[in-house]
């Protein structure tokens, strides 16, 4: 029987899976292996049927540059008690090659840990991939799929942009970015968005709703003056998840919970909240501004990779096979700017609750410093302009909301 390989994906997707499955599959196809791919995740890998596809050089080549995944995915968790050798022995596997996030990464060594005790020789080597780039690789290098995800924002901000020009209104836009801020950050810069709001900002003050909304009024007001009636403002999901259960619980949304204690954020609108808040406060103060809002979240993660990512994933699943020559596993595969295939630990990653740390938004960065100081939004400058709108211009004076500055 010929030595096989498994592929399976966890989690969401996100652009570029099917380019690194098509290169895995190329590669391993050259040297003689079988490749199986597994469908669904790990829901039946360890059943009596487990949902399974032997892969060709030919699919390999039409699925390459598609968005999506052609392997059904799931975010399915097996327990321990459920393991089982039979797939492994069955089909002859030698690696197991998983595609997803940290989760889908731990399930893969506690599978190795097991077939290991039963005597039978399987390497994983993970992938890892989120369009939220939060994902700590050195060198702050970007994960596969957020640069793509990222484009597609930008073409879709650049369209709200245009609207809000051409229509004389305000687009309230949010955006995925589970913790982090990164989406949110790339699309507004390169959209030229007059105010961009991410969890990492809020460095020096509690995340509120009423934080958030005085800042939409703020870049609102700042472009009044300047008489600009019209504009978008990005907001990462991330915000969220730095707020106090007792903010969320207090807030009147009815959110629901997933497992971990996460408010499910993709079973509302966060555009639709930010946006009602925003339109209460302006009619509170008599200013009449209308805004509409945009939810920017599924529409990303499925879209054609870009160039950039096209060649991360071929890197990335040509390094699978240089590590698994190498007699590795138990690793991730991590490719730095020079192209150099290098593996990554989970326990190098880890922090001491045994969690992967998510790599944030650098707020202190340059970058970070002269895209918030470029912004729109009230300082002590505009207050004689401003009480015109506000009696007390110091309330949406952005750098005293954040205290930046006292």
């Amino acid at each position: 029987m010929k030595d096989s390989i498994a592929i399976l994906c966890g989690g969401g997707p996100a652009p570029g899976i099917n380019a690194v499955v098509s290169t895995l599959i190329k590669v391993f196809i050259k040297e003689n292996y079988r490749v199986i791919g597994i469908h669904e995740g790990y829901k039946t890998i360890f059943t009596d049927n487990p949902n399974t596809v032997d892969l060709s050089f030919e699919y390999a080549d039409k699925i390459f540059s598609l968005g999506g995944s052609s392997l059904k995915m799931s975010r399915y968790k097996p327990k321990d008690s459920e393991f089982k050798t039979d797939f492994f022995v069955k089909n002859n596997v030698k690696l197991l090659v998983t595609i997803g996030g940290d989760d889908t990464a731990s399930t893969a060594n506690r599978i190795g840990k097991f077939l290991s005790i039963n005597n039978i020789n399987v390497s994983n080597i993970h992938v890892p991939k989120t369009i939220d780039n939060d994902l700590p690789l050195p060198d702050r290098n970007p994960t596969f799929g957020f640069h793509s995800a990222k484009d597609e924002g930008v073409r879709i901000g650049n369209t709200i942009y245009e609207d809000a020009r051409t229509s004389e209104n305000w687009f309230v836009l949010s955006t995925m970015g589970r913790e982090a801020g990164h989406l949110a950050f790339g699309i507004g810069m390169s959209c030229h968005f007059p105010m961009v709001i991410i969890p990492e900002m809020f460095n020096k003050t509690s995340v509120t709703f009423e934080k958030i909304t005085r800042i939409l009024v703020s870049s609102i007001i700042k472009r009044k003056i300047e008489n600009i009636p019209y504009g978008v403002i990005i907001i990462s999901e991330g915000v969220f998840h730095f707020m106090d259960d007792s903010e969320i619980n207090n807030s009147g949304i009815n959110f629901t919970y997933d497992d971990h204690g996460h408010p499910e954020l993709g079973n509302v609108s966060k555009s639709h909240i930010f946006n009602m808040l925003l339109q209460q406060k302006l009619k509170s103060m008599n200013i009449d501004v209308k805004s509409r809002p945009v939810e920017m979240g599924y529409e990303l993660r499925c879209c054609r990779p870009i160039g950039f990512d096209l060649t991360l994933c071929t890197l990335l699943a040509m390094g699978v096979k240089k590590l698994f020559q190498q007699g590795l596993t138990g690793c991730l595969v991590s490719a730095n700017s020079n192209g150099d295939i290098n593996p990554l630990y989970l326990k190098d990653l880890e922090g001491p609750d045994g969690k992967i740390k998510p790599r944030l938004v650098d707020i202190e960065s340059e970058m970070a410093k002269l895209l918030f100081s470029n912004l729109h939004y009230i300082t002590v400058a505009d207050y004689e302009k401003v009480k015109k709108y506000v009696p007390k211009p110091e309330e949406y004076d952005f750098n005293k909301i954040l205290e930046w500055e006292k």
